[in-house]
């Protein structure tokens, strides 16, 4: 039987829980491209934008992690680390 994927690109898309970042805001850029081509059908272009729904979700939540990790050093008037406190601390 033959495989289908090649006849249903926008049905394929990968789960974005699976994807880094960078490939999640490759795969949304993609589909911003071909949205704003104008040249997708109707169905197709609601489909593209749940799959870009989901991918922005995903790239927001990964950032929000990364920054969370993020620690802003302090440092005393002769440039020695002191410490250091989480990121947007103040």
């Amino acid at each position: 039987m033959a495989d289908d994927s090649s006849t249903a690109p926008f049905n394929s898309a990968p789960d974005p829980a699976t994807l880094s970042f960078e490939d999640a805001l490759r795969a949304l850029e993609t589909i911003v491209r071909r949205l704003e081509s104008g040249d997708v059908p109707l169905d197709e272009s609601i489909s593209l934008y749940a799959q870009g729904e989901a991918l922005r979700k995903r790239c927001t939540e990964r950032l929000a992690a990364a920054e969370a990790r993020i620690a802003k050093l302090t440092i005393d008037a002769n440039g020695a680390v002191t410490g250091a406190q989480p990121f947007g601390a103040e």
